[in-house]
């Protein structure tokens, strides 16, 4: 009974078997590729035939089928933010960590792509050719929200479009969603990646993200910080709900509105009293605080 053939996804890592040594590298068993060539200077002379190596797939400038063990900046299906270094009469090359540099053909160029710039692109097998490709037309790539987003929910930013409202995310290199300009509290760049949070998903499948998880035990987190500031500094901070947002994150990390509603909760307990220029702890009854 004959081994069925393996599966081998182009443009993805690959767990491929050894059935050859020659002496410009091992070919590896490619199933309806068929033999696919992974170069000697990608080899390790301890490999014998029926061994398994975990190799990436594509193609190389010959178009020939290929593996290799250096790891890309995105596989296919993914998002990533590279650098154009060639534009010519078929569109712009980024370097995506292979010696092959990856097309963006001018007709997924959401605008015309200059070389030394980066851009934000989705790395895709384009169906007529089998060649991979990028685009910056990310929306017509990335669908909506699954039903598996939650609001509060941690995911993984990239930073990839300004907007009229804020800044467009890459979620968890997936997904498209959006930050609005007075929820951010620090300068944010193209192509950064960091952690944030789902604020909600809309009906139309729009996703709402935040920088903070908005939370009740975060807030009780960042009062319980606002007062240990208080009892520090002799129960008085000059940090009020009128600060500058950058103020108040160099001091907590967090946005204004963040720190709005966990000063509103303090008062609502009347831990505190919200004054004009200042916030000031309010005594237990019956205490008195060391002058």
């Amino acid at each position: 009974m004959s081994n069925p053939q393996p599966t081998v996804n182009l443009g993805q890592y690959n767990l491929l078997c050894v059935i050859k040594k020659v002496e410009f590298g091992l070919y590896l068993d490619g199933g309806k590729y068929g033999d696919i060539l992974l170069p000697r200077q990608y080899t390790d002379d301890n490999t014998v035939i029926g061994d398994s190596i975990e190799v990436f797939i594509y193609l190389d400038s010959e178009d020939r089928i290929v593996a290799t063990t250096l790891k890309p900046k995105a596989v296919v299906g993914e998002c990533a933010y590279l650098k154009v270094v060639q534009v010519n009469r078929i569109g712009a090359f980024m370097d995506w960590g292979l010696p092959k540099d990856l097309l963006v053909p001018f007709n997924q160029q959401q605008k015309p792509m200059q070389k030394g710039y980066s851009y934000a692109v989705y790395v895709y097998v384009d169906e007529s050719t089998e060649r991979i490709a990028a685009s910056s037309r990310l929306e017509d790539f990335i669908g909506d929200a699954p039903d598996q987003l939650r609001p509060d929910q941690a995911v993984d930013l990239m930073i990839y479009a300004k907007s009229d409202l804020g800044f467009k995310a890459v979620i968890d290199g997936r997904y498209l969603g959006q930050l609005f300009e007075n929820e951010v509290f620090r300068p944010l760049h193209y192509g950064e990646k960091l952690t944030g949070f789902i604020k909600r998903v809309r009906t139309d499948g729009k996703i709402d993200l935040i920088l903070q998880q908005a939370t009740s035990g975060a807030r009780t987190s960042l009062a319980d910080s606002i007062l240990r500031h208080l009892n520090e500094n002799n129960g008085v901070s000059t940090l009020t709900d009128k600060s500058p947002p950058d103020s108040i994150y160099s001091a907590y990390g967090v946005s204004k509105a963040a720190y709005k509603k966990a000063l509103g909760t303090l008062y609502k307990s009347r831990q505190i009293k919200i004054e004009k220029h200042r916030i000031t702890l309010v005594e237990p009854a019956n205490s008195t605080r060391e002058r």
